[in-house]
Protein backbone atom coordinates (compact mmCIF):
# COMPACT_ATOMS: atom_id res chain seq x y z
CA UNK A 1 0.00 0.00 0.00
CA UNK A 2 3.00 2.28 -0.08
CA UNK A 3 2.66 2.96 -3.80
CA UNK A 4 0.80 5.81 -5.42
CA UNK A 5 -1.97 3.44 -6.37
CA UNK A 6 -1.96 -0.03 -4.92
CA UNK A 7 -1.98 -3.06 -7.18
CA UNK A 8 -3.89 -6.32 -6.92
CA UNK A 9 -7.36 -4.84 -7.27
CA UNK A 10 -9.93 -6.64 -9.30
CA UNK A 11 -10.99 -4.36 -12.19
CA UNK A 12 -14.66 -5.17 -11.63
CA UNK A 13 -14.54 -4.46 -7.90
CA UNK A 14 -15.01 -0.71 -8.21
CA UNK A 15 -17.42 1.37 -10.26
CA UNK A 16 -14.44 3.53 -11.23
CA UNK A 17 -12.46 0.54 -12.51
CA UNK A 18 -15.00 -1.04 -14.85
CA UNK A 19 -13.51 -2.79 -17.86
CA UNK A 20 -15.26 -3.99 -21.00
CA UNK A 21 -15.21 -7.75 -21.25
CA UNK A 22 -13.33 -9.18 -24.21
CA UNK A 23 -12.15 -5.77 -25.42
CA UNK A 24 -9.01 -5.60 -23.32
CA UNK A 25 -9.60 -1.91 -22.54
CA UNK A 26 -7.86 -0.84 -19.38
CA UNK A 27 -9.29 1.83 -17.10
CA UNK A 28 -8.10 5.38 -17.52
CA UNK A 29 -7.12 7.13 -20.75
CA UNK A 30 -6.80 4.89 -23.80
CA UNK A 31 -3.25 6.00 -24.43
CA UNK A 32 -2.05 4.42 -21.19
CA UNK A 33 -3.84 1.16 -21.99
CA UNK A 34 -2.35 1.09 -25.50
CA UNK A 35 1.12 1.84 -24.17
CA UNK A 36 0.87 -0.92 -21.59
CA UNK A 37 -0.38 -3.47 -24.12
CA UNK A 38 2.37 -2.52 -26.56
CA UNK A 39 5.00 -2.88 -23.84
CA UNK A 40 3.59 -6.25 -22.80
CA UNK A 41 3.60 -7.47 -26.40
CA UNK A 42 7.16 -6.26 -26.98
CA UNK A 43 8.53 -7.70 -23.76
CA UNK A 44 6.73 -11.02 -23.72
CA UNK A 45 6.72 -12.00 -27.38
CA UNK A 46 3.77 -14.06 -28.52
CA UNK A 47 2.52 -14.82 -25.02
CA UNK A 48 2.45 -11.12 -24.11
CA UNK A 49 0.47 -10.30 -27.21
CA UNK A 50 -1.97 -13.10 -26.51
CA UNK A 51 -2.51 -11.90 -22.95
CA UNK A 52 -3.08 -8.34 -24.16
CA UNK A 53 -5.70 -9.56 -26.61
CA UNK A 54 -7.37 -11.91 -24.15
CA UNK A 55 -8.37 -8.98 -21.93
CA UNK A 56 -9.65 -10.02 -18.52
CA UNK A 57 -8.82 -13.72 -18.37
CA UNK A 58 -5.86 -14.69 -16.22
CA UNK A 59 -3.21 -17.24 -17.31
CA UNK A 60 -4.99 -20.00 -15.44
CA UNK A 61 -8.39 -19.09 -16.75
CA UNK A 62 -9.84 -19.34 -13.26
CA UNK A 63 -10.82 -15.76 -12.53
CA UNK A 64 -10.70 -12.10 -13.48
CA UNK A 65 -7.47 -10.46 -14.56
CA UNK A 66 -5.64 -8.63 -11.74
CA UNK A 67 -4.55 -5.29 -13.08
CA UNK A 68 -0.80 -4.68 -12.94
CA UNK A 69 0.37 -1.67 -10.96
CA UNK A 70 2.22 -0.21 -13.97
CA UNK A 71 -1.14 0.02 -15.73
CA UNK A 72 -2.59 2.13 -12.93
CA UNK A 73 0.20 4.50 -12.02
CA UNK A 74 -0.14 8.09 -13.20
CA UNK A 75 2.62 10.23 -14.72
CA UNK A 76 4.16 12.71 -12.31
CA UNK A 77 2.67 15.82 -13.91
CA UNK A 78 -0.87 14.41 -13.86
CA UNK A 79 -0.49 12.99 -10.36
CA UNK A 80 0.71 16.29 -8.93
CA UNK A 81 -2.21 18.08 -10.48
CA UNK A 82 -5.02 15.74 -9.52
CA UNK A 83 -3.86 13.81 -6.44
CA UNK A 84 -2.93 16.21 -3.62
CA UNK A 85 -3.61 13.48 -1.07
CA UNK A 86 -0.77 11.42 -2.56
CA UNK A 87 1.94 13.98 -3.27
CA UNK A 88 3.39 16.52 -0.82
CA UNK A 89 4.09 19.11 -3.52
CA UNK A 90 0.48 19.35 -4.68
CA UNK A 91 -1.63 21.98 -2.93
CA UNK A 92 -4.55 20.75 -0.84
CA UNK A 93 -8.01 21.15 -2.34
CA UNK A 94 -9.62 22.63 0.76
CA UNK A 95 -7.06 25.44 1.04
CA UNK A 96 -7.52 26.49 -2.57
CA UNK A 97 -11.31 26.44 -2.19
CA UNK A 98 -11.11 28.59 0.94
CA UNK A 99 -8.90 31.23 -0.67
CA UNK A 100 -11.81 32.51 -2.76
CA UNK A 101 -13.80 33.44 0.33
CA UNK A 102 -10.75 34.83 2.11
CA UNK A 103 -9.88 37.12 -0.79
CA UNK A 104 -13.47 38.32 -1.13
CA UNK A 105 -13.67 39.05 2.59
CA UNK A 106 -10.43 41.04 2.57
CA UNK A 107 -11.52 42.93 -0.56
CA UNK A 108 -14.89 43.77 0.99
CA UNK A 109 -13.25 45.00 4.20
CA UNK A 110 -10.88 47.17 2.19
CA UNK A 111 -13.63 48.70 0.04
CA UNK A 112 -15.96 49.34 2.97
CA UNK A 113 -13.11 50.52 5.22
CA UNK A 114 -14.04 47.94 7.82
CA UNK A 115 -11.76 48.01 10.83
CA UNK A 116 -10.27 44.64 11.83
CA UNK A 117 -11.43 45.38 15.35
CA UNK A 118 -9.61 44.48 18.50
CA UNK A 119 -6.63 42.24 17.90
CA UNK A 120 -7.12 38.98 19.77
CA UNK A 121 -4.01 37.24 18.50
CA UNK A 122 -1.07 37.21 20.88
CA UNK A 123 2.42 37.94 19.68
CA UNK A 124 5.71 37.04 21.33
CA UNK A 125 8.02 39.72 22.66
CA UNK A 126 11.52 39.86 24.10
CA UNK A 127 10.23 39.07 27.58
CA UNK A 128 7.37 36.67 26.78
CA UNK A 129 7.07 33.82 24.28
CA UNK A 130 3.60 32.54 23.39
CA UNK A 131 3.25 28.98 22.09
CA UNK A 132 0.33 26.62 21.64
CA UNK A 133 0.06 22.99 22.61
CA UNK A 134 -0.40 21.72 19.06
CA UNK A 135 2.46 20.16 17.10
CA UNK A 136 2.60 18.11 13.93
CA UNK A 137 3.24 14.96 15.97
CA UNK A 138 0.71 15.76 18.72
CA UNK A 139 -2.01 18.10 17.40
CA UNK A 140 -4.59 19.64 19.69
CA UNK A 141 -7.79 17.62 19.30
CA UNK A 142 -10.35 20.41 19.64
CA UNK A 143 -8.53 22.83 17.36
CA UNK A 144 -7.82 20.14 14.76
CA UNK A 145 -11.46 19.06 14.58
CA UNK A 146 -12.49 22.71 14.14
CA UNK A 147 -10.03 23.11 11.27
CA UNK A 148 -10.98 19.83 9.58
CA UNK A 149 -14.70 20.61 9.75
CA UNK A 150 -14.02 24.10 8.38
CA UNK A 151 -12.19 22.48 5.45
CA UNK A 152 -15.22 20.23 4.86
CA UNK A 153 -17.46 23.31 5.01
CA UNK A 154 -15.47 25.00 2.24
CA UNK A 155 -15.56 21.81 0.20
CA UNK A 156 -19.36 21.85 0.33
CA UNK A 157 -19.80 25.59 -0.12
CA UNK A 158 -17.44 25.99 -3.07
CA UNK A 159 -18.10 22.67 -4.81
CA UNK A 160 -18.02 22.56 -8.59
CA UNK A 161 -21.17 20.48 -9.03
CA UNK A 162 -23.32 17.88 -7.25
CA UNK A 163 -21.82 14.64 -8.55
CA UNK A 164 -22.49 11.81 -6.12
CA UNK A 165 -23.01 8.06 -5.75
CA UNK A 166 -26.03 6.27 -4.37
CA UNK A 167 -24.07 4.59 -1.56
CA UNK A 168 -23.40 8.02 0.00
CA UNK A 169 -26.84 9.51 -0.59
CA UNK A 170 -28.60 10.14 2.71
CA UNK A 171 -32.03 9.80 1.15
CA UNK A 172 -31.27 6.25 -0.04
CA UNK A 173 -29.27 5.33 3.09
CA UNK A 174 -30.50 7.48 6.01
CA UNK A 175 -28.46 7.65 9.20
CA UNK A 176 -31.51 8.26 11.38
CA UNK A 177 -35.14 7.21 11.41
CA UNK A 178 -36.23 10.78 10.96
CA UNK A 179 -37.66 11.44 7.54
CA UNK A 180 -35.24 13.19 5.23
CA UNK A 181 -36.83 16.35 3.76
CA UNK A 182 -37.45 16.44 0.03
CA UNK A 183 -35.28 19.52 -0.35
CA UNK A 184 -32.41 18.09 1.71
CA UNK A 185 -29.99 18.54 -1.18
CA UNK A 186 -30.61 22.29 -1.48
CA UNK A 187 -29.40 23.55 1.90
CA UNK A 188 -25.69 23.67 2.68
CA UNK A 189 -24.80 22.82 6.30
CA UNK A 190 -23.03 25.51 8.28
CA UNK A 191 -19.70 25.01 10.02
CA UNK A 192 -21.25 24.50 13.45
CA UNK A 193 -23.49 21.70 12.18
CA UNK A 194 -20.54 19.86 10.62
CA UNK A 195 -18.44 20.41 13.75
CA UNK A 196 -21.12 18.98 16.06
CA UNK A 197 -21.48 15.87 13.87
CA UNK A 198 -17.74 15.15 13.74
CA UNK A 199 -17.13 16.06 17.38
CA UNK A 200 -19.86 13.63 18.48
CA UNK A 201 -18.21 10.77 16.59
CA UNK A 202 -14.71 11.59 17.84
CA UNK A 203 -15.86 12.02 21.43
CA UNK A 204 -17.91 8.83 21.53
CA UNK A 205 -15.28 6.72 19.76
CA UNK A 206 -12.37 8.40 21.62
CA UNK A 207 -10.46 9.11 18.42
CA UNK A 208 -7.27 11.17 18.22
CA UNK A 209 -6.45 14.42 16.46
CA UNK A 210 -4.13 12.61 14.05
CA UNK A 211 -7.12 10.54 12.97
CA UNK A 212 -8.97 13.77 12.05
CA UNK A 213 -6.14 14.81 9.71
CA UNK A 214 -6.05 11.37 8.07
CA UNK A 215 -9.84 11.61 7.70
CA UNK A 216 -9.43 14.76 5.62
CA UNK A 217 -6.73 13.09 3.51
CA UNK A 218 -9.05 10.16 2.73
CA UNK A 219 -11.94 12.51 2.00
CA UNK A 220 -9.98 14.49 -0.59
CA UNK A 221 -8.55 11.29 -2.04
CA UNK A 222 -12.09 9.95 -2.48
CA UNK A 223 -13.25 13.12 -4.22
CA UNK A 224 -10.25 12.96 -6.55
CA UNK A 225 -10.29 9.25 -7.37
CA UNK A 226 -14.06 8.82 -7.63
CA UNK A 227 -14.60 12.21 -9.33
CA UNK A 228 -17.50 13.15 -7.09
CA UNK A 229 -18.38 16.20 -4.99
CA UNK A 230 -19.23 16.46 -1.31
CA UNK A 231 -22.61 18.18 -1.12
CA UNK A 232 -25.60 18.47 1.25
CA UNK A 233 -26.99 15.12 0.16
CA UNK A 234 -23.90 13.01 0.89
CA UNK A 235 -21.56 14.85 3.26
CA UNK A 236 -22.53 12.94 6.40
CA UNK A 237 -21.96 9.49 4.91
CA UNK A 238 -18.73 10.51 3.17
CA UNK A 239 -17.36 11.97 6.42
CA UNK A 240 -18.51 8.90 8.36
CA UNK A 241 -16.82 6.57 5.88
CA UNK A 242 -13.58 8.56 6.02
CA UNK A 243 -13.60 8.55 9.84
CA UNK A 244 -14.35 4.83 9.90
CA UNK A 245 -11.43 4.05 7.61
CA UNK A 246 -9.00 6.48 9.26
CA UNK A 247 -9.68 5.09 12.72
CA UNK A 248 -8.91 1.55 11.54
CA UNK A 249 -5.73 2.54 9.73
CA UNK A 250 -4.33 4.96 12.31
CA UNK A 251 -5.35 3.72 15.75
CA UNK A 252 -3.89 0.53 17.17
CA UNK A 253 -7.21 -0.29 18.86
CA UNK A 254 -9.63 0.49 16.06
CA UNK A 255 -13.32 1.11 16.58
CA UNK A 256 -15.44 -1.68 15.11
CA UNK A 257 -18.32 -1.01 12.76
CA UNK A 258 -20.77 -2.27 15.35
CA UNK A 259 -19.46 0.37 17.75
CA UNK A 260 -20.50 3.12 15.36
CA UNK A 261 -23.95 1.57 15.35
CA UNK A 262 -24.08 2.26 19.09
CA UNK A 263 -23.27 5.93 18.39
CA UNK A 264 -25.64 6.29 15.45
CA UNK A 265 -28.53 4.24 16.80
CA UNK A 266 -30.48 3.83 13.59
CA UNK A 267 -27.73 2.64 11.24
CA UNK A 268 -27.15 -1.08 10.64
CA UNK A 269 -23.90 -3.01 10.58
CA UNK A 270 -24.67 -4.22 7.07
CA UNK A 271 -24.95 -0.63 5.87
CA UNK A 272 -21.66 0.28 7.53
CA UNK A 273 -19.91 -2.73 5.98
CA UNK A 274 -21.24 -1.92 2.51
CA UNK A 275 -20.22 1.73 2.77
CA UNK A 276 -16.74 0.79 3.96
CA UNK A 277 -16.32 -1.67 1.08
CA UNK A 278 -17.39 0.92 -1.50
CA UNK A 279 -15.15 3.54 0.09
CA UNK A 280 -12.12 1.25 -0.16
CA UNK A 281 -12.92 0.29 -3.75
CA UNK A 282 -13.27 3.93 -4.77
CA UNK A 283 -9.92 4.65 -3.10
CA UNK A 284 -8.54 1.74 -5.14
CA UNK A 285 -7.42 0.34 -1.76
CA UNK A 286 -4.79 3.08 -1.51
CA UNK A 287 -4.88 3.88 2.21
CA UNK A 288 -1.22 4.85 2.50
CA UNK A 289 -0.59 8.34 3.93
CA UNK A 290 3.08 9.38 3.63
CA UNK A 291 4.53 11.45 6.46
CA UNK A 292 5.17 14.34 4.05
CA UNK A 293 1.50 14.39 2.98
CA UNK A 294 0.35 14.27 6.60
CA UNK A 295 2.63 17.19 7.50
CA UNK A 296 1.39 19.18 4.49
CA UNK A 297 -2.23 18.76 5.57
CA UNK A 298 -1.38 19.71 9.15
CA UNK A 299 0.31 22.98 8.21
CA UNK A 300 -2.35 23.80 5.59
CA UNK A 301 -4.98 23.36 8.29
CA UNK A 302 -3.07 25.82 10.46
CA UNK A 303 -2.98 28.25 7.54
CA UNK A 304 -6.73 27.78 7.13
CA UNK A 305 -7.24 28.53 10.81
CA UNK A 306 -5.11 31.67 10.58
CA UNK A 307 -7.05 32.92 7.52
CA UNK A 308 -10.37 32.42 9.32
CA UNK A 309 -9.35 33.72 12.75
CA UNK A 310 -9.50 30.27 14.34
CA UNK A 311 -6.48 30.86 16.51
CA UNK A 312 -4.96 28.03 18.48
CA UNK A 313 -4.88 28.50 22.24
CA UNK A 314 -1.67 30.36 23.07
CA UNK A 315 -0.05 30.35 26.49
CA UNK A 316 3.13 31.99 27.79
CA UNK A 317 6.12 29.69 27.78
CA UNK A 318 6.75 28.68 31.37
CA UNK A 319 10.01 27.48 32.86
CA UNK A 320 8.68 23.95 33.30
CA UNK A 321 7.53 23.71 29.69
CA UNK A 322 10.79 25.17 28.42
CA UNK A 323 12.68 22.45 30.29
CA UNK A 324 10.36 19.83 28.83
CA UNK A 325 10.92 21.11 25.28
CA UNK A 326 14.66 21.17 25.89
CA UNK A 327 14.54 17.55 27.08
CA UNK A 328 12.61 16.52 23.96
CA UNK A 329 15.12 18.37 21.74
CA UNK A 330 18.02 16.66 23.49
CA UNK A 331 16.33 13.28 23.03
CA UNK A 332 15.91 13.92 19.31
CA UNK A 333 19.52 15.08 19.04
CA UNK A 334 20.78 11.90 20.71
CA UNK A 335 18.57 9.86 18.36
CA UNK A 336 20.11 11.46 15.28
CA UNK A 337 23.58 10.92 16.70
CA UNK A 338 22.81 7.22 17.06
CA UNK A 339 21.57 7.13 13.47
CA UNK A 340 24.78 8.81 12.32
CA UNK A 341 26.87 6.23 14.16
CA UNK A 342 24.86 3.41 12.64
CA UNK A 343 25.50 4.88 9.20
CA UNK A 344 29.30 4.69 9.66
CA UNK A 345 29.90 1.63 7.56
CA UNK A 346 32.30 0.69 4.85
CA UNK A 347 29.75 1.79 2.30
CA UNK A 348 26.50 3.65 2.76
CA UNK A 349 24.00 5.57 0.69
CA UNK A 350 24.08 9.33 0.16
CA UNK A 351 20.93 9.65 2.29
CA UNK A 352 22.99 8.99 5.42
CA UNK A 353 25.74 11.50 4.67
CA UNK A 354 23.88 14.30 6.45
CA UNK A 355 25.53 15.02 9.78
CA UNK A 356 28.56 12.80 9.11
CA UNK A 357 31.76 14.82 8.94
CA UNK A 358 34.54 12.26 9.09
CA UNK A 359 35.30 8.83 10.45
CA UNK A 360 38.01 8.20 12.99
CA UNK A 361 41.13 6.59 11.58
CA UNK A 362 42.22 3.32 13.18
CA UNK A 363 45.96 2.76 13.26
CA UNK A 364 47.11 -0.81 13.58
Amino acid sequence: MGNTVTCCVSPDASPKLSRARGGGAAPGPDRWADAYQAAAAAGGGGSGSAEAESGDSDPGGGGPHLQHISDREFPDDLALESNPSDHPRASTIFLSKSQTDVREKRKSNHINHVSPGQLTKKYSSCSTIFIDDSTVSQPNLRSTIKCVTLAIFYHIKNRDSDRSLDIFDEKSHPLTREEVPDDYYKHDPDHKHIYRFVRTLFSAAQLTAECAIVTLVYLERLLTYAEIDICPSNWKRIVLGAILLASKVWDDQAVWNVDYCQILKDITVEDMNEMERHFLELLQFNINVPASVYAKYYFDLRSLADDNNLSFLLEPLSKERAQKLEAISRLCEDKYKDLSKAAMRRSFSADNLVGIRRSNAILS
